[in-house]
């Protein structure tokens, strides 16, 4: 049972770039806005993040790093935080998942899960 102090929910919107794509060098640029929403009870912030991301292929890459677009945010109880990122992948079609690494104002550490979503070029997936 997760701890209702710590509840993290986060949701993302994608978006294919076909005017930075070079669909002929294999080269798919995606964007990807991501929505951090503080559920729990307890301020938090976010210190760091760890993605996954999983081509067609199945070639797979993972990235960590300190915060988000060069911040960590902390986010109250009830409120948040959104930013717009992007990821170039080498197949039309791709997956990301992963998490953030919190920190509590009351000094626990704790991980926000980011399900999987896709990454698709429109008219890739039949």
């Amino acid at each position: 049972m997760s701890d209702p102090r710590y509840q993290i929910d986060v949701s993302v919107v994608t978006r294919f770039l076909a005017e930075q794509s070079q669909p002929e060098q294999n080269r798919f640029a995606f964007a990807y806005t991501v929505t951090v929403k503080n559920n729990g009870l307890v301020p938090a912030k976010l210190l760091s993040r760890h993605w996954v991301i999983t081509d067609g292929d199945g070639h797979v890459e993972e990235v960590r790093g300190a915060g988000v677009i060069g911040q960590q945010p902390l986010i109250d109880s009830g409120a948040s935080h959104t930013y717009s990122s992007g990821t170039v992948m080498t197949s039309k079609v791709g997956t990301m998942q992963g998490s953030y690494q919190m920190l509590a104002n009351d000094g626990k550490h704790f991980d926000a899960i980011i399900a999987p979503f896709r990454l698709a070029v429109p008219g890739a997936l039949h």
